[in-house]
């Protein structure tokens, strides 16, 4: 690694360091509907409240919202930092990597189509506003950035691309370098292919850590966490489908339905929730990496929890409610837009494709 001042004010240029390390992610981005789940062209802005967090998420016309993928950058801009910083060395807001080391770390392959559709993901980035609340220090402040302030391609003397340089914002740096805020992810993450699938994995790994007997969040609570643009019985059906696929590495998801009707994700460990060999969806017998050892199999439908636990109300990991609407008895609900004509139930409409607005379909 080498370091040299920036003509860019004051920022030092922090070149990406070689090898593979641990992947490592902010725990407000798995958190909070921050990207769009869908990789056709969204417009339409997220908007987000529950109690005192605020989260309205913008993009242009022209490249769109920043999706899921694109978050994957990030990702290894977090790693990047991180690992760095544990090394001793010194770290900046302003990086400079490869097209090659960025594409490799995240799994994703080095042709020039792949070196294309990179540039797209960080114009994505950079043209993609938030406006949050989440860690600021006064009442009713917001802090608004990109994630990407600008990115430029680098030239060697000749003239021909010789890497990167692209600048995280002061939000994201600062949740980076805080270790209260960073968590580790499964390098497995990266082959998850579904929009959905990555988001819950990310949410899961955030909310459920380790806990043995493991959480559960209702549908409904989860479809206004995710941000999506798909109607409710949409979201429902591919949960339903994700918890009979069982794609989501470390960790066993379950459908548990209340005498009332209520339909909760229920999530729990399974071997190793990090680095874990967890292949679900196999034909064979799956070793789960625990000891005493977890095989199982994968079974078809869905998967309902039969047993009589009563699992945690999420309440050390996660402030919020397990339920957004019809909370029980103890349970505090979530305030702000905990129902919406885009989230109701009731409201019959005709389905439509994830990322697409009903402007579109009309």
């Amino acid at each position: 690694m080498s370091r040299k001042t920036s003509e860019r004010g004051q920022l030092d240029l922090f070149h990406a360091l070689p090898g593979e390390f641990a992947v490592r992610d902010a725990q407000d981005l798995m958190s909070y509907p921050f990207f769009s789940l869908s990789k056709s062209h969204r417009t339409r802005p997220i908007e987000f409240s529950a109690g005192n967090i605020e989260i309205r998420v913008e993009a242009v016309a022209d490249h769109g919202m920043a999706t899921i993928w694109d978050a994957d950058i990030l990702i290894w801009a977090a790693s990047q930092i991180v690992e760095a910083r544990d090394a001793g060395l010194r770290t900046s807001r302003l990086m400079a990597a490869t097209p090659y080391q960025i594409l490799t770390f995240i799994r994703r392959g080095t042709s020039a189509r792949d070196y294309h559709r990179l540039k797209a993901a960080l114009d994505r980035l950079q043209s993609t506003t938030v406006c949050t609340s989440i860690r600021q220090p006064a009442e009713g402040r917001r802090h608004r950035f990109s994630w990407i302030n600008e990115w430029t391609e680098r030239t060697d003397s000749g003239g021909r691309p010789d890497g990167i340089e692209l600048i995280v914002p002061d939000w994201f740096y600062r949740a980076v370098l805080d270790d209260a805020l960073i968590l580790t992810i499964d390098r497995a993450y990266f082959d998850l292919t579904g929009g959905l699938d990555r988001w819950l994995y990310r949410l899961v790994r955030k909310h459920g850590g380790r806990q043995k007997a493991g959480w559960r969040f209702e549908f409904q609570h989860l479809h206004v966490k995710s941000g999506s643009l798909s109607p409710y019985k949409r979201f429902a059906f591919e949960l339903r489908d994700i918890i009979r696929r069982q794609p989501l590495p470390g960790y066993r998801l379950a459908l548990e339905i209340e005498a009332r009707g209520r339909r909760l994700l229920a999530f729990e460990p399974c071997g190793q929730a990090v680095d874990g060999f967890v292949p679900s969806g196999t034909p064979i017998v799956v070793p789960s990496g625990t000891g005493p050892s977890c095989y199982r199999e994968p079974v078809s439908g869905s998967s309902i929890s039969k047993d009589n636990r009563i699992r945690g109300r999420n309440l050390d990991s996660n402030k919020e409610s397990n339920s957004c609407c019809a909370a029980p008895a103890g349970d505090k609900p979530a305030r702000g837009r905990s129902i919406s004509l885009e989230t109701d139930p009731r409201i019959d409409r005709p389905e439509r494709p994830l990322g697409t607005s009903r402007r579109a379909t009309t």
